[in-house]
């Protein structure tokens, strides 16, 4: 597989949330001999409580970050910039987290971070300070895809650590001016050079909270958003499959598919969240099986490694980003080339709208990916 390299000195803008992942890519390329711009990006201001939180905070934009990032930066001895896109995160990230859950949706905060805030500005930065790439810490790889000669990603060697689900809508003109220096290596390896580098975050450990929720309680965090905004959220009904009433819901975006905790429903076997019907405001619940569907629309793609979907294609689809890639056809829709209709080989569970679905080919390359309209029966 042709990967990107850079063989000759560059000059790199590097994006550094100060975890070990884009410490260890910074000094990579400067052991290489580049010239670097380090950039943390401020996204959002954390509350009094959460910086209370001290270290029990596991995102990756806290201030704890920012100087982490300074002090490799300062240890590169490369300048480092930190920028406020506070406005930006919220306009391209929050803000669609929120009406996607009034919408009945659960929503990938991570995807449209990746693809509109931080690379998507980094990458407007990087020619504006006159550098050649963008360097991150994403464990993905670039390459040219055989068929077309489009520039695509590719599951990256470390695959518990594959982030090409979240980087499905990078364009051609974005992809061109990525660098990935941790596509070929794994965690382990990515630690032990922070080691023999002597880097401070070496140890560090990983994010894992959506960074702007550190309690990881996104309801608590809703419920915030609709009190500030004065929106009121109407309670529904629960209704079965089977379209029997079992009782009163708190509200819509309080719910997701496939959930089955918090429903406070007895009937003497387990339910789980089937449908959220925001036009009838009623959560739909039923037993396991009820979850499984054999497809699924897909609207709003970005066709990465193809130019576009003119026939029906083979392809393996990931619905989560821990799913594992299911085998489906993908079939276009007549004057809907932003579309496709994904018809599993198997049954799927639990297929969430407002969740992306990521196209891969038989050599784990990204074809494309869009976000997940609804089941199609």
């Amino acid at each position: 597989m042709a990967t990107a390299s850079t063989t000759t000195s560059q000059r790199i803008l590097v994006a550094m949330s100060g975890g070990v992942d884009s410490s260890v890519a910074a000094a990579l390329l400067r052991r290489d001999g580049h010239d670097l711009v380090g950039v943390n990006m401020r996204t959002h201001k954390l509350t009094q409580e959460e910086i209370a939180m001290g270290a029990r905070i596991k995102t990756c934009c806290s201030p704890t970050d920012a100087k982490d990032a300074r002090s490799c930066a300062i240890q590169g001895d490369f300048p480092f910039y930190v920028l406020d896109v506070e406005m930006d995160f919220k306009r391209d990230v929050i803000d669609p987290f929120v009406m996607a859950y009034l919408a009945g949706q659960t929503p990938n905060p991570c995807v449209l971070c990746n693809n509109y805030v931080k690379l998507g500005l980094l990458l407007e930065k990087a020619e504006m300070w006159k550098c050649d790439l963008v360097a991150t810490g994403h464990y993905a790889r670039k390459t040219r895809h055989p068929e077309t000669g489009r520039w695509a990603l590719a599951i990256a060697e470390d695959t518990n650590k594959d982030q090409t689900y979240y980087l499905f809508g990078l364009k051609q003109h974005q992809l061109e001016k990525l660098h990935l220096p941790l596509g070929e290596l794994t965690k382990e390896e990515v630690r032990r050079i922070a080691r023999e580098e002597g880097i401070p975050t070496a140890d560090k450990p990983e994010s894992q909270e959506i960074c702007f929720i550190p309690s990881n309680d996104y309801r608590a965090f809703l419920e915030k958003q609709f009190t500030r905004d004065g929106r009121e959220v109407p309670r529904g009904r629960f209704i079965s499959v089977t379209g029997e009433d079992l009782g009163e819901h708190r509200g819509i975006p309080f719910y997701t598919v496939g959930q089955r905790r918090g429903l406070d429903i007895a009937i003497g076997y387990p339910l789980y969240v089937v449908e959220l019907d925001v036009a009838t405001n009623n959560v739909i619940v039923g037993p396991r099986e009820a979850l499984f569907s054999r497809d699924l629309v897909a609207k709003e793609i970005n066709w990465m490694a193809l130019d576009g979907l003119a026939k029906p294609r083979r392809a393996w689809v990931r619905i989560r980003h821990r799913h594992a890639p299911a085998a489906a056809t993908l079939h276009p829709i007549a004057d809907e080339p932003e579309k496709a209709h994904v018809v599993f080989d198997e049954p799927q569970q639990a297929v969430t709208p407002g969740q992306a679905a990521v196209f891969y080919d038989e050599e784990n390359r990204v074809l494309g990916g869009g976000w997940i309209e609804k089941q199609r029966e």
